[in-house]
């Protein structure tokens, strides 16, 4: 018999003296507005081996429900969802629950010390008590006779991992979340590990140097995602024979040095950033087949001489972030084949020569950002014309010079537009008013979170990523996140040589939030209407020549 109130508008508490009926074997009341704890006469329920009130308001201590419950119930239980409540208290000993298979407690308010006697259930195969505040030390005791375990999530909450030197666990996790616990090494026991699909110990102060053995794993196991981003993870990453199959791969921040080896090519996500590397040669031009990569993020790295010219490997590429490194000389024109790119970030590299008239064919840009290089010739005419899905453009602090052409007006959905510190001249062309997402209101479902489609024999899935975008606010250079950008849109052509009036049609970009027009040679009158731009919050007119 199974009872299911779920997704109601059920609240206040359980009544103490409910009964559930003698035959019910799964009650789920999840995702309502239920406050309070379990009424004891839940644990009477001799056949109950499944309930789920997660997504409510229980406010009660952790160890009262597990009183409640630690009747004739603690025999059947087999399944226990909590999670996202208001619990608190500490975590306690559950061995009790002989048949507990599931113990979901994540996202409460669980804290205190774990003490070093308690044990789980020798039957548990998932454990998730992320996003608490449970703090203490766990070690092999706790799992001592967990043997099915393949599902753990301890992520942040400030524990401390101490395991045995040569400890083997019991058990063989399918997944295994650790973000921000204190982890100080690299886990040894994961190199008995061999059925994980998913991996995450990021932000875990990591000081050390990642073993040979675990970047064997890249190319011998079936992994899902590994995430050891945010640690201070050192060495050579090497180049171990064979093609990594990690679908996604973060190793982010971390202190990686020496050449990319090639093996990392065979992720559809893949994130080096921050991080010390030196050459990427070998990684983009190896030889090979076409390559299924579809993210790649080598920004914040020390990548110097040409950005190779061997694109035609990575036809699937969506987002493409190579800023803040060293890179010189021209742009390569293979960038060009990339036809499904939305995402290209070139910021502060010392980038020469004009863009080039490959890159017209990557019409499905959504931000092109080429700021702080040493860039020259005069902003291409097709950038207006063939990327009308530009949303942010970001071409400030560069040799650029000529006039804005007037395609540039069929950007209709651009929000940053910064062309500031170049040697820009001429008018701003009257059709600025075709900037239609700055004349109108955008949105989140116009613009918002964007992301590409992953298609690839059997793996099909629609993969989110963010934008970042810099813009000069208030007199210094600020970072905008992609929740900031729903509401963000702003033009700088501050620091050129801009001249004649400010056409009155800019009095029409109503939604402006921020107008830099400073360091030209504008002259006339400011508009008169200028006013009508209500949502300004930044405007900056100065050192031009106006009068009136």
């Amino acid at each position: 018999m199974s009872l299911d109130l779920s997704n109601n508008h059920l609240n206040g508490k359980i009544r103490e003296d409910s009964n559930l009926p003698f035959h019910l074997e799964t009650l789920s009341i999840s995702s309502n507005f239920l406050e309070g704890g379990i009424p004891k006469s839940f644990g009477n329920a001799c056949a109950l081996h499944s309930l789920r009130m997660e997504d409510n308001k229980l406010s009660v201590e952790f160890s009262i429900i597990i009183h409640h419950l630690s009747g004739c119930a603690r025999y059947s239980l087999e399944v226990l969802y909590l999670h996202m409540n208001e619990i608190n208290g500490t975590l306690i000993d559950l061995s009790m629950f002989t048949s507990l298979r599931v113990l979901s407690i994540g996202e409460n308010k669980l804290s205190g010390k774990i003490l070093k006697n308690i044990q789980f259930p020798p039957q548990l195969e998932e454990l998730d008590i992320q996003s608490n505040s449970l703090n203490g030390v766990f070690t092999d005791y706790h799992f001592v006779n967990v043997t099915k375990l393949s599902y753990l999530d301890l992520s942040n909450n400030p524990l401390t991992l101490t395991f045995t030197q040569n400890w083997i666990p019991p058990f063989q996790l399918s997944s295994i979340r650790l973000k921000s616990c204190l982890l100080g090494t690299f886990p040894k026991w994961l190199r008995k590990q061999n059925k994980y699909d998913e991996l995450d110990i990021s932000n875990s102060k990591i000081l050390d140097m990642v073993p040979r053995w675990f970047w064997a794993k890249l190319a011998s196991g079936n992994v899902g995602s590994i995430d050891i981003s945010n640690n201070s993870l050192h060495g050579i990453i090497p180049n171990i024979f064979g093609k990594n199959i990690v679908d996604f791969l973060i190793l982010a921040s971390n202190q990686f040095e020496g050449p990319i080896p090639p093996f990392l090519r065979g992720s559809i996500f893949l994130d080096l950033s921050n991080n010390n590397l030196l050459d990427s040669h070998s990684f983009l031009c190896a030889s090979g087949p076409e390559k299924i990569l579809y993210q790649l993020d080598l920004a914040h790295n020390h990548l110097s001489g040409q950005i190779p010219d061997c694109w035609s490997h990575f036809k699937s590429l969506a987002y493409l972030d190579l800023s803040h490194n060293k890179f010189s000389g021209n742009i390569p024109t293979s960038l060009g084949l990339l036809l499904g790119l939305q995402a290209l970030l070139l910021r502060n590299n010392n980038l020469t020569h004009e863009i080039p008239f490959s890159l017209r064919r990557c019409t499905k840009l959504v931000m092109l950002d080429m700021s702080n290089n040493n860039l020259s010739g005069q902003i291409p005419a097709w950038i207006g014309s063939e990327m009308q899905e530009l949303q942010i453009l970001s071409l400030g602090s560069n040799n650029f010079n000529g006039i804005l052409p007037l395609q540039i007006c069929y950007l209709k959905s651009i929000q940053i537009f910064d062309l500031s510190l170049n040697n820009l001249s001429g008018k701003i062309p009257t059709c600025i008013n075709n900037f239609t997402s700055m004349v109108n209101k955008t949105f989140s479902s116009d613009y918002g979170r964007h992301g590409y489609f992953i298609n690839i024999s059997d793996f099909r899935t629609y993969h989110l990523y963010d934008l970042n975008a810099f813009l000069m606010w208030k007199g210094s250079e600020q970072i905008f996140k992609t929740t900031e950008l729903l509401l963000l849109k702003g033009i700088d052509l501050s620091s050129n040589n801009f001249s004649e009036e400010i056409p009155v049609e800019i009095e029409n970009l109503v939604e402006l939030i921020s107008l830099n027009l400073s360091r030209n040679n504008f002259i006339g009158q400011i508009p008169s209407n200028i006013g009508n731009l209500k949502s300004l919050e930044f405007l900056d007119l100065s050192r031009n020549q106006f009068i009136g």
